[in-house]
């Protein structure tokens, strides 16, 4: 149970952190490229990656891996996530599994907006 209040209070950190950002960063933006989610995701990449190449869920008081990374992180961008997942798959060697997430997610994501979209008309 308290492992679920740390990833909710980092989540709701995490998600008004982007949220901030992203309209900061809108003023801008003078094209419709989405500037904010982009380097939202880049960021929570770099720091997903930073974190667990450090190891700090290892050496806190708190459960960090909980707060920081699932809540903070996941809040901020859940790209962070599936960067460090397809990241993971390089590593140890299992591009087929690589290949099949990377672009299942993308296609499959685009194509469930679209299904959303006419569902919902």
């Amino acid at each position: 149970m308290k492992e679920i209040i740390f990833v909710g209070a980092g989540g709701f950190i995490g998600a008004s952190i982007r949220y901030m950002i992203s309209l900061w960063l809108v003023r801008f933006s003078q094209y419709s490229f989405p500037l904010g989610t982009f380097l939202v995701n880049i960021i929570g990449c770099l720091a997903i990656g930073f974190f667990m190449g450090v190891g700090f869920e290892k050496y806190t008081a708190i459960p960090f891996k909980e707060f920081v990374i699932i809540g903070m992180l996941g809040g901020f961008t859940t790209f962070s996530a599936f960067g460090l997942e397809s990241f993971e798959m390089l590593q140890s060697n299992q591009f087929k599994t690589f290949y099949i997430y990377v672009l299942g997610s993308i296609i499959f994501g685009l194509m469930s907006i679209r299904l959303g979209i006419a569902i919902s008309q």
